[in-house]
């Protein structure tokens, strides 16, 4: 398993734009789960509903994992996603 922890710095956070394309990016590895974690809450990055319910906003501190045969790869897009989009 792999991960990285990752401060928002969007203002508003993960809202209904980003959250879609995090679906979009993390579906491109259908062997890899990867999840978000803000404080006792995850979800994992293909559940679009789950993501947003999260409720991360700006400044927030989540840890994002990937696990599977692709989570190099994997980990690798979400922090080039997240630093790129969020």
């Amino acid at each position: 398993m792999k991960s990285f922890v990752y401060t928002i710095t969007d203002p508003v956070g993960i809202h209904a734009r980003p959250a879609g394309l995090l679906v979009k990016a993390a579906k491109a590895y259908p062997d890899t789960t990867i999840t978000l974690l803000k404080g006792e809450k995850s979800a994992k990055a293909t559940q679009l509903m789950k993501l947003m319910g999260l409720g991360v906003k700006g400044g927030d501190e989540i840890t994002v994992t990937a696990e599977g045969p692709s989570e190099e790869g994997a980990i690798a897009a979400m922090e080039a996603f997240f630093r790129e989009n969020l």
